[in-house]
């Protein structure tokens, strides 16, 4: 007998799930970037005024990975768009690639490149024409796509090959959802993330003024930081503005298992913490973008506290 997400975790949700419709690969030429930027599109195949969510894969990923979040929020009334970064191991850049210093920046001008080729994405996926509506677009991500959306909202980070920490937000996201993604750099990196990470040696959260929630795992020891598990909460603590934080109880980088249904690299495995994940993801997304507040009044009073066995989620 199959679990119900309702079952795993308590919370109700919102609305039943939808049938979905996903096409891949959309393909955008972008030759700046060396590659051809490959996309995918996903959304319920009835409904109009679709909200967006920009969806960043982490390091190494690619477009057709966190199925378990990405059908989740299109089967409930949201048009998802995926791209796979220069990073992706599909590609396969060579370790000495002169774009590796930069694949940060890469990464936000795909998700610039999404915006401005909406009008592509939409017909290239039957039946979606004048379905999206393009004054609701939020930002998601899972580690280093969380690092990514995070800067569309505000977030700067030193480049360091200039030294200057540019204004790289754009205004036509208004609120993010960060997944197990980057704290503050400094002196609190490995000499590992110092060397092959730098764009997170200098990170500033102070114009990071966009609402957004932050979900972090409170056993994601990562090996990129001596800060421990708390370091994922930094987007929350050092951030101004409307934030609120899902912790999830016993997580780690997965949060378990959110980056694919059979992903063998998770650690974590646990059914009901990605069900929970998908619940309260959805439920602030609708919330943050004016859809309905009510399934996140509901998410809210049932992980207040310490009273839920799965995590907990405060807002300030």
């Amino acid at each position: 007998m199959t679990t119900s997400a309702t079952e795993a975790t308590g919370i109700t949700g919102p609305l039943a799930a939808a049938p979905i419709v996903s096409v891949k690969p959309i393909v955008l030429p972008a030759p700046e970037r060396g590659e051809d930027l490959h996309v995918r599109v996903s959304a319920p195949v009835t409904g109009r005024d679709l909200p967006i969510v920009l969806f960043a894969h982490g390091y190494g990923s690619n477009l057709d990975a966190y199925a378990p979040l990405t059908d989740h929020w299109a089967a409930h009334g949201f048009a998802v768009i995926q791209a796979t970064h220069l990073d992706s191991r599909r590609l396969n850049l060579a370790a000495d690639d002169s774009r590796r210093p930069a694949l940060w920046r890469f990464r936000v001008a795909d998700m610039k490149r999404l915006l401005d080729d909406l009008d592509v994405l939409e017909a290239a996926v039957p039946g979606l024409s004048g379905r999206l509506d393009r004054g609701r677009i939020a930002a998601a991500g899972h580690s280093f796509g969380g690092h990514t959306a995070a800067i569309l909202l505000g977030m700067r980070v030193t480049d360091p090959r200039t030294g200057v920490a540019e204004d790289l937000s754009d205004p036509r996201v208004t609120a993010g959802v960060l997944l197990a993604t980057a704290g503050r750099g400094g002196d609190h990196l490995t000499p590992y993330a110092v060397e092959n990470l730098p764009w997170l040696r200098e990170v500033d959260f102070s114009h990071f003024t966009a609402p957004a929630l932050v979900v972090a795992g409170d056993k994601d020891h990562l090996p990129v930081t001596t800060r421990g598990p708390e370091w994922t909460t930094e987007p929350y603590a050092f951030s101004p503005g409307s934030k609120s934080l899902l912790t999830l109880f016993g997580g780690e980088h997965l949060l378990g298992g959110i980056s694919g249904y059979d992903a063998a690299e998770t650690t974590d495995e646990n059914p009901g913490r990605v069900a929970l994940v998908g619940q309260v993801t959805l439920a602030y997304l609708r919330h943050v973008l004016g859809v309905d507040g009510s399934a996140w009044r509901e998410a809210q009073a049932a992980l207040a506290g310490h009273a839920h066995p799965l995590g907990r989620l405060e807002s300030k």
